[in-house]
């Protein structure tokens, strides 16, 4: 397969896991942890709904992995970058295994504390896909914005996770660690996403 269908692959499956992960996040998470017992009882399809939305983030950053590994497979970091990228995929598809037990749960205490153990265990994941970020902003080179922005975004994964754990505080500022992850991140992974679509593997 040329260069060129590998960079529409990886740019295709990036907006697919994008728009995936705003509704499983914002539409259905969010929800729950507003009215925990009416989303789950009176919204179960569209919890259903957004567990399998989790999931195809999963399959398709396996997919960008893959896709990436062979557009960029001559640079010496990679390979690495690769392996960050898969620990994340792996990370998240174990933290998802805690979601379809709110539909066992009867009170609000317990369907949240099935929620806590997914948003403990995703952010994990998502320091070594920081780590990913990093190394792809690298290698990529060109365009240079793009690879800052990547850069970027993966830093503020690796600080948001690590004071997730370190501040006892955290929820206080749990808002601007938001901002500092969303800007980069949804920026330079969309502008990363559409470039692979538009340009991505051309030789010229």
């Amino acid at each position: 397969m040329s260069t060129r269908k590998y960079a529409i692959v990886g740019g295709t499956s990036y907006l697919i896991i994008f728009f995936a992960a705003v509704f499983a996040n914002f539409f259905v998470i969010e929800r729950i942890l507003a009215s925990p017992l009416e989303m789950v009882q009176e919204n179960g399809m569209t919890v259903r709904f957004g567990i399998m939305a989790f999931l195809l983030t999963v399959v398709f950053d396996v997919v960008v992995a893959w896709a990436l590994y062979e557009l960029y497979k001559n640079h010496v970091l990679t390979f690495p970058s690769t392996l960050f990228r898969m620990m994340h995929a792996a990370l998240m598809g174990i933290a998802i295994f805690s979601l379809p037990l709110v539909f066992q749960k009867n009170t609000e205490a317990e369907i949240l504390y099935q929620v806590d153990i997914f948003n403990n265990i995703w952010p994990i994941g998502l320091f070594f896909f920081g780590v990913h970020l990093i190394l792809l902003g690298i290698i990529i080179g060109k365009p240079k914005i793009i690879g800052f922005l990547l850069i970027a975004a993966g830093l503020m994964y690796m600080v948001d996770t690590s004071a997730r754990f370190l501040m006892p505080d955290y929820q206080e500022h749990a808002d601007v660690f938001l901002l500092l992850v969303a800007i980069p991140s949804v920026i330079g992974e969309l502008s990363f996403a559409i470039w692979l679509l538009i340009r991505g593997g051309k030789t010229a």
